[in-house]
């Protein structure tokens, strides 16, 4: 059976790929297109479509209060073609298939460069990655067969048949033949297009079809032959200097035709060197080699770079031209915790990384890189900032800590522009795995790996010692939060059973003392007065004091009105208030008897069996037996200080 499958597996392949070479005429292409019209689009039509016949939807900003906070009422899109390998940057991707769009309908776009700028890491190149491999994986394009720019073949149609014709095949005909073939209409076929073979091609970036790279010249070697191809001096003995046989068209512009040119750091190269993307961009036409005339070209122009140099290209005056031709588009650092997250989640499952990591290691990894990033504010602290970026619920004092994300993310525009990148993070996170005697990493190891990582790093000794801070004060005792948490888990026995057993009762008195009711007796039916002493336990864990308690209670009583409208499902996690101060009352109800255990040098047979009852917990919830030993090791030195 596996040999069957690999020879039918094959047999499809090479009948794929004699498809795509096969010869047909002139009028049979002409036949095929009325059927096969995207074929003949245009780059920025092509790319457009690959985009979105994906498929796309619209973040439901209306419903979903997470997004909403994060989103305010904007209609923000994500498309499927970006979802596998992009996270937290729907903005930015949106105003690339906007840009698509725009380009798609010969707007102003279509002659423009997409300029793509942002921090190191931050996606730049995985973004123009993504667009060549779409093209490469897209149907097979027609050409003239034996045209090194893969043409399209409609150039061979005369001028004042374009008209007609077009109507005919419901296609537009725009551009003129390579001197290449325009030299074989005229002297190899006498002037008869019918007798051109035509072709398919797959668009592939290695074998330079259809997908042109350009990368930083050396300044004192910058060879246009690398953009626009050359003359083939051995052919000059031969033939004269204007004889289009003497030609190479094999720069970036020729093998991008129908494509895309990319431009790496497109910036550090002269802008004399550039000059051919003025008349690509807004005339269509790149120069010949030697003395030959302008070709027609069209591609869509792809160019990155990091910040630096994007401000000293734009600095000076004399680059107008080339300015006024492109459309910019930042790309910053993701500033959104979960969706950091999912970047490294994604890197490890793309890498040979098999070690066991603890819960919270990716998180508080992700933490440090976006507190590096963020810019301080007098509105809230940096943890705040990360949370509200995040759309979490905030609270303070027992009260949702109302600040407007969109506000927040005005007052500093260029934010998300520096910081920790995601390839630091990734080098910290292998050093920690190299570290390990056990083949684990714990949020312990990471904050070390990051602090040594640190000290190598070429940053300015003020950066620095910022950076030190967040590791040491900001992200040490958010951590101790997270530990305490997991540990009160694994002490108290069926935890999600006791919070929600609290939750339940709280809701039954606090029910009867807005109501001005009598709380009934489950089990015997009995009347009694609401347990006021019981309701201020739970409240005082977040700083709910007698005077503001009536109103807390009333706020309590409104929210989960508004979840029952909505028919959702009562639980102690609905109401982030509610539900911090559940978790701090069953934390302080094990508190001392943690402390006691975990700090026992030596342990008397019923706290060892609580110790051990508590690392089993802890396993089933994510931790191997060596992370786990190596975080309560952490919490027996650093939590509940005396």
């Amino acid at each position: 059976m596996a040999n069957k499958y690999y020879k039918d597996l094959f047999k499809e392949y090479k009948e794929k790929k004699k498809r795509i070479g096969e010869s047909i005429d002139f009028i049979t292409f002409l036949d095929r297109i009325k059927k096969e019209r995207e074929s003949t689009q245009l780059a920025h039509k092509r790319l457009f479509n690959i985009i979105t016949s994906k498929g796309s939807f619209n973040l439901d900003t209306e419903n979903d209060v997470r997004l909403k906070r994060i989103f305010g009422n904007r209609k923000i899109k994500s498309y499927n073609f970006f979802n596998k390998g992009f996270f937290g940057i729907e903005e930015v991707l949106q105003k690339i298939v906007r840009y698509f769009h725009s380009a798609a309908l010969k707007g102003e776009e279509s002659r423009q460069v997409l300029f793509l700028v942002g921090p190191v890491g931050a996606g730049k190149s995985s973004i123009i990655e993504a667009l060549k491999e779409g093209l490469e994986n897209s149907s097979p394009t027609y050409y003239i067969e034996g045209c090194p720019m893969h043409e399209n073949p409609l150039h061979l149609i005369p001028n004042h048949l374009r008209k007609e014709i077009g109507k005919r095949l419901g296609v537009e005909i725009e551009g003129g033949l390579c001197p290449i073939c325009r030299y074989r209409l005229n002297e190899e076929f006498q002037g008869d297009f019918e007798k051109f073979s035509i072709s398919s091609f797959q668009f592939s970036a290695k074998e330079r079809r259809g997908i042109g790279v350009v990368p930083p010249v050396d300044p004192n070697n910058q060879d246009t032959s690398v953009l626009i191809g050359s003359e083939d001096i051995s052919k000059l003995d031969k033939y004269s200097e204007d004889d289009p046989r003497v030609l190479s068209l094999n720069g970036a512009f020729n093998v991008g035709n129908r494509g895309v040119v990319e431009f790496i750091e497109v910036f550090k190269n002269e802008v004399e060197y550039l000059h051919a993307m003025l008349t690509a961009t807004q005339e269509k036409l790149i120069p010949s080699p030697g003395k030959h005339s302008m070709i027609y070209f069209d591609g869509v122009i792809l160019a990155h770079s990091n910040e630096a140099e994007w401000n000293k290209f734009k600095a000076d005056h004399t680059n107008e031209a080339i300015l006024d031709r492109i459309v910019k588009i930042e790309v910053p650092y993701v500033l959104r915790l979960s969706e950091e997250i999912r970047i490294y989640q994604k890197m490890i499952e793309l890498s040979d990384f098999d070690a066991h990591i603890a819960p919270h290691t990716l998180e508080i990894a992700s933490m440090f890189a976006i507190l590096s990033r963020l810019r301080p504010t007098v509105k809230c602290d940096l943890l705040t900032k990360l949370k509200l970026y995040n759309g979490d619920e905030v609270l303070e004092k027992g009260q949702t800590k109302h600040i407007n994300v969109q506000e927040l993310k005005e007052e500093f525009p260029e934010e998300g522009m520096s910081g920790i990148s995601t390839r630091f993070i990734m080098k910290a996170l292998d050093d920690a795995l190299s570290d390990s005697e056990f083949n684990s990493i714990t949020p312990v190891s990471v904050l070390d790996a990051l602090q040594n990582k640190l000290k190598e790093e070429p940053l300015t000794e003020d950066v620095k010692v910022t950076y030190m801070d967040i590791l040491k004060d900001i992200l040490y005792k958010e951590y101790l939060k997270m530990l305490e948490k997991d540990i009160t888990r694994a002490f108290v026995h069926a935890y999600e059973e006791q919070a929600e057993s609290l939750f339940q009762n709280y809701l039954d008195h606090v029910e009867a003392y807005v109501l001005k009711q009598k709380v009934v007796g489950k089990g015997t039916k009995d009347e009694m007065e609401p347990d006021v002493k019981f309701l201020s336990s739970i409240e005082e864990q977040i700083g709910i004091t007698s005077t503001s308690a009536d109103g807390f209670r009333q706020d309590v009583m409104s929210y989960m009105s508004h979840i029952l409208r909505r028919k959702g499902a009562l639980n102690y996690q609905v109401y982030e208030p509610l539900k911090e101060a559940i978790e701090k009352k069953l934390m302080a109800s094990v508190k001392d008897i943690t402390r006691i255990i975990l700090k026992a040098k030596s342990r008397d047979p019923k706290q060892k069996q609580k110790y051990e009852a508590m690392m089993k917990s802890m396993i089933q919830n994510g931790y191997n037996e060596q992370s786990c030993e190596e975080v309560l090791t952490f919490a027996s030195n650093h939590l509940w200080k005396d």
